[in-house]
C-alpha cells in the first residue's frame, strides 16, 4: 500500500513517569464556540477560486478573524485544502512541509507503449531535481524533491491516470512535462486533484456549501451536530508528528516560552530524532506547543535532566 513517510513509522508510547491528568479538557469536549475559533476544516476545494479565496470564504462563513491554508493549489486544481481558523491558524505551518498525495491525468502527445510509460514513470521515484514552472509562487531555481510513490491507475490511449505521493513543493505539472520529455513524445497535465495532506484524506472532506449549511443550522437552528463534525480539533493537525506528554505543572512555564526539560515529561513516543518537529501535549491530549527535539527518544528515556524540546510555537492560552 502506498504511504507517505510518516505513515511508515511505527511509534510506541514510552512511559517516563506516572502522573494524573487534572488540568484542561479533552479537545473533543470543547464548546462549539471554542472549536469554531480554534479548529481546522478539511475543505474540498472546487475548480475556480484560488486557495487564498477559499480560506477567505471559510473566514467569512464562520465569522472568525483569521483563517490560513495548508499549501497552495492552483485555481483549476481541486481537492483537499486544510484550513485552520481563529487563533489556530499557525498550525498550518506544521502541515506545509508534510507529504502530499495527488491523482492526475497526464495527456501524452502521441500514443506510447504501456510498458514504456510504466518504465519511465518508475524512473521518477525517489529524489528528483525540479525547476518550478513559469507560473509558480516561488523562485525558479532547480531544487531537489522526493517522490515517495507513483502508481499507474489506468492508461486509456494517450491519457495516463496515476497517483503520486510526494514532498511538499513538488509541481505535478512539471513532472508531467518532464515525463513527456523523457518518453520523447511530450506530455502535459490535463487534470489534477489533491487527495491527501499529511494525515488528512478524503474521508473528512467537506465543501464550502456544507460548511455554510452547518453554520446556519448552528446559529439559526441551535443544532451544532453538523458543525462539530466538520470542524476538527486543532490537535488533529499534529497526527503526523511525534509527541510528548507533560505533567500539569510544566504547562504554564511552556506557555511563557520556556523550553521543555526532561523532568516535565510523563510520556513520549518512540523514534523521535534530534531537530525533528514535535508536538507537546497535556495528559488530556491538548496541544500546548510545537518544538524542536534537542534529544532523541532514547536519550530522553535514559537521562534525568537537560532540555529535551526547544519550544518553537506556543498554542495554549492560560
Amino acid at each position: 500500500m502506498s504511504q507517505l513517510p510518516f505513515e511508515n513509522i511505527e511509534r510506541t508510547v514510552l512511559v517516563k513517569k506516572q502522573a494524573s491528568p487534572n488540568f484542561g479538557i479533552e479537545p473533543e469536549n470543547r464548546t462549539t464556540k471554542e472549536i469554531i475559533n480554534y479548529g481546522i476544516v478539511n475543505i474540498d476545494k472546487p475548480s475556480g477560486p484560488t486557495s487564498h479565496q477559499v480560506s477567505d470564504y471559510v473566514k467569512r462563513i464562520l465569522k472568525v478573524k483569521k483563517a490560513g491554508h495548508s499549501g497552495t493549489l492552483d485555481p483549476r486544481v481541486t481537492g483537499l485544502l486544510v484550513v485552520a481558523v481563529g487563533r489556530g491558524t499557525r498550525i498550518v505551518q506544521a502541515l506545509l512541509p508534510a507529504g502530499k498525495e495527488y491523482i492526475t491525468v497526464m495527456h501524452l502527445h502521441k500514443e506510447v507503449d504501456t510498458e514504456r510509460i510504466k518504465q519511465v514513470l518508475n524512473e521518477f521515484m525517489g529524489k528528483i531535481r525540479q525547476k518550478p514552472p513559469v507560473k509558480s509562487a516561488v523562485r525558479r531555481v532547480e531544487r531537489t524533491r522526493e517522490i515517495y510513490y507513483l502508481d499507474v491507475l489506468e492508461i486509456d490511449g494517450q491519457d495516463v491516470l496515476f497517483k503520486i505521493g510526494c514532498q511538499a513543493g513538488t509541481y505535478i505539472r512539471k513532472i508531467c512535462h518532464d515525463i513527456g520529455l523523457k518518453i520523447g513524445c511530450g506530455a502535459h497535465m490535463a487534470e489534477l486533484r489533491r487527495t491527501k495532506v499529511a494525515s488528512f484524506d478524503e474521508s473528512t472532506k467537506y465543501t464550502l456549501q456544507d460548511l455554510t449549511d452547518a453554520f446556519h443550522y448552528y446559529k439559526e437552528g441551535n443544532n451544532d451536530k453538523f458543525i462539530r463534525k466538520i470542524i476538527q480539533p486543532i490537535e488533529n493537525a499534529t497526527r503526523h508528528l511525534p509527541k510528548v506528554w507533560i505533567i500539569d505543572s510544566t504547562i504554564k512555564p511552556l506557555t511563557h516560552g520556556r523550553d521543555l526539560a526532561i523532568p516535565g515529561i510523563c510520556e513520549l513516543e518512540s523514534g523521535i530524532e534530534k531537530e525533528e518537529l514535535v508536538a507537546i501535549m497535556t495528559l488530556k491530549g491538548e496541544l500546548v506547543a510545537l518544538g524542536i527535539a534537542n534529544m532523541t527518544s532514547e536519550q530522553i528515556m535514559k537521562k534525568n535532566k537537560g532540555i529535551a524540546i526547544k519550544t518553537d510555537k506556543v498554542f495554549m492560552q492560560l
